[in-house]
């Protein structure tokens, strides 16, 4: 690895707070790690559920080695009394020597005590250590403190001409195994995951995360403003042991779902659909951070519409289906390609036969 030693320290924090997303909401999945003399004495990801902090666990592992020591975190440390005491307060009675952090925290609680508290305990700070790293990986506890809603990233899986399924509905599948379990991957490392009412009529799906030897799942949200869905569903016949959340209309029928053990969210409706806005802060303010939606199309192209899609994931598959096919997306009424949603490329990969490739929202800032 390249870099400063203060970068290659960030990084593995960075490494580290990764293992904790999806499974830390509404709290960030912050990574610490405490090096002394050029040695690693402790290293910590935030705990399953958002505490203990991953400080905390660091420091607590260090023990009183931490005194001198040097600590590097994602995030800047919390200064306020919540359940625990604030992160900062346990750095100062550790005894720490310095402490690197990648960005600060936007949080009107902390934005910018924390730092403050530790340079007047003569703690010399350094700040934006690999910070474009560390506002991607960050991006959803970011934007549901300044935008109110979770980062979205919308997967879509398809022909080379954008197909989803043949004109009598078979679509199982166009994508191979090794895109399958990527899929499954990327579903644990959100908070949530979302379809329409379409995709579990047509496709009665589970949306949890399988073969990988998880140990947590994803609550699993619906879209429908109707709710016009089998309440003996996959979804509904599960909520009792995974959550489900509905996000629907006024006028649905929810008594059933709830007996089931799901979760009503009621939102408003536009133009005959939940509306994308209102749904999105309705999860922000229920905790969500990150969210991964799989379709299909009409709830794809609601949210691409409405500018609520921050990261597109497309797997490609090597074959054509034609016109006659599903497309991916459905109509977006845009007659002016600069009315277009547009988005930047950030990687490609082979994964088995298939082509995945990664697009981030244009002017999208963290």
């Amino acid at each position: 690895m390249t870099g400063t030693s203060d970068e290659r320290f960030m990084a593995l924090a960075l490494m580290l707070g990764r293992r904790g997303m999806g499974r830390v909401w509404p709290n960030p999945a912050v990574g610490c790690v405490i090096v002394k003399d050029g040695r690693i004495i402790a290293r910590a990801h935030t705990a399953v559920g958002g505490r203990p902090h991953a400080e905390a666990i660091a420091l607590a592992q260090a023990g009183e080695q931490a005194a001198g020591a040097t600590v590097y975190v994602t995030l800047e440390p919390c200064a306020h009394y919540g359940k625990t005491p604030p992160c900062t307060l346990a750095l100062i009675n550790a005894k720490v020597a310095r402490v690197v952090i990648a960005i600060g925290d936007p949080d009107p609680r902390v934005s910018g005590r924390g730092i403050a508290m530790l340079e007047e305990a003569g703690i010399e700070v350094m700040q934006n250590v690999l910070a474009e790293e560390a506002r991607r990986d960050h991006a959803g506890f970011l934007l549901r403190l300044q935008e109110g809603r979770p980062f979205v990233t919308l997967k879509l899986a398809g022909t080379l001409d954008g197909r989803i399924a043949t004109a009598t509905g078979e679509s199982q599948w166009i994508t191979g195994p090794e895109a399958r379990r990527a899929v499954h991957m990327m579903r644990a490392r959100h908070d949530a995951v979302m379809v329409g009412a379409g995709t579990v009529r047509a496709d009665n799906p589970s949306l949890t995360a399988r073969g990988l030897g998880v140990s947590h799942q994803p609550v699993r949200v619906v879209v429908s403003r109707a709710l016009k869905i089998p309440v003996d569903s996959n979804l509904a016949e599960s909520a009792g042991d995974v959550p489900v959340w509905l996000c629907h209309g006024p006028e649905a029928q929810v008594d059933a779902w709830v007996a089931k053990g799901a979760r009503s969210l009621p939102c408003n409706v536009s133009a005959g659909q939940v509306d994308p806005h209102a749904m999105m802060q309705g999860l922000g303010k229920a905790g969500l951070t990150r969210v991964f939606c799989e379709g299909g199309g009409m709830l794809a192209a609601s949210l691409l519409h409405a500018g609520q899609v921050d990261e597109l994931v497309v797997f490609s598959a090597g074959m054509a289906i034609g016109a006659e096919g599903t497309p991916a997306l459905a109509a977006m009424g845009i007659d002016r390609l600069q009315n277009a949603p547009r988005f930047v490329l950030q990687d490609v990969q082979r994964i088995g036969p298939d082509i995945c490739h990664i697009w981030r929202r244009e002017g999208e800032t963290t």
